[in-house]
């Protein structure tokens, strides 16, 4: 049996380029495919395949005094979602502000998904900041009557529309798998918010738990071949088709002058797809 694992924690090393050279000795000596991303600010990987092999992994890094207690997430999927490994050093481990100083090793507020259940409860007209890309919320966003979406495509593009949040009441932020989030209410924290959440596990840890009988409403984006992620049967399609407006969470890869590009496209288009 196969999965997929995605995992991050952010904590000061010493020698990235150390540490993705073991990374990459560790993830190919389990014959692991996937994404790994180290900086000085830790660790973000999202790797699959075997699942005794993944324990493997998993037993290694709890070896590791860096990366003890990171809570890992488990989902379906086979090392076929990732094509190769890759294992890079960047600069900073999410890009958001490279050249800005932020402490990103204080904690940070994160709710579990059963506390988020209980704050949208009781605050349904809180402020719910989705920090992924437009691609991703187009199929699948929390409820809410204050939800903010930036339509952005990198996350390092989602500075500008931060201006528009309270600084004095409380903002939920959520993601895929939570990194994204808790770096930017780090970032947040940094620049004067007063009260800043964020979804701890992200969107996969509550979808885990509430399926669809809770807030989220649609498929989840995931970053591999399957491209979208549902919770239950009874997930709905909230994207709307390119070429025939229908209702559809499918994602083609189209190629343009500039590259491939993202685009809805229900299955009974997809042989039509174009560049748009």
């Amino acid at each position: 049996m196969e999965k997929n694992l995605l995992f991050y924690k952010f904590t000061p090393l010493i020698d990235p380029e150390m540490t993705q050279a073991w990374q990459r000795l560790l993830c190919e000596g389990n014959g692991l495919k996937g994404r790994v991303i180290v900086a000085a600010q830790g660790i973000n990987g999202t790797i699959s395949g075997p699942v005794e092999r993944l324990k493997a992994y998993v037993k290694a890094m709890n070896r590791s005094r860096d990366f003890r207690n990171i809570e890992y997430k488990w989902t379906l999927g086979s090392a076929s979602d990732y094509p190769r490994l890759s294992v890079k050093v960047r600069k900073e481990l999410v890009t958001l502000a490279p050249d800005e100083q932020f402490d990103v090793f204080s904690p940070t507020r994160g709710l579990k998904p059963q506390e988020w259940h209980a704050y949208l409860q009781a605050h349904p007209d809180v402020t719910l900041l989705d920090a992924r890309n437009v691609y991703e919320s187009a199929i699948g966003v929390f409820q809410g009557p204050n939800l903010v979406t930036p339509p952005i495509l990198a996350f390092r593009d989602i500075k500008p529309y931060l201006d528009q949040l309270p600084r004095d009441k409380p903002v939920l932020t959520y993601c895929t798998g939570d990194i994204r989030c808790e770096y930017l209410s780090a970032y947040l924290r940094h620049k004067g918010f007063q009260e800043v959440y964020h979804l701890d596990g992200g969107i996969i840890k509550y979808g885990e738990k509430y399926r669809d009988d809770g807030f989220w409403n649609g498929k989840c984006f995931v970053f591999d071949k399957r491209m979208s992620l549902a919770f239950s049967e009874k997930s709905v399609d909230m994207g709307s088709c390119g070429i025939c407006g229908q209702a559809t969470s499918a994602y083609v890869d189209v190629q343009t002058g500039k590259g491939e590009v993202l685009q809805l496209v229900c299955p009974a288009c997809q042989s039509k797809a174009v560049a748009p």
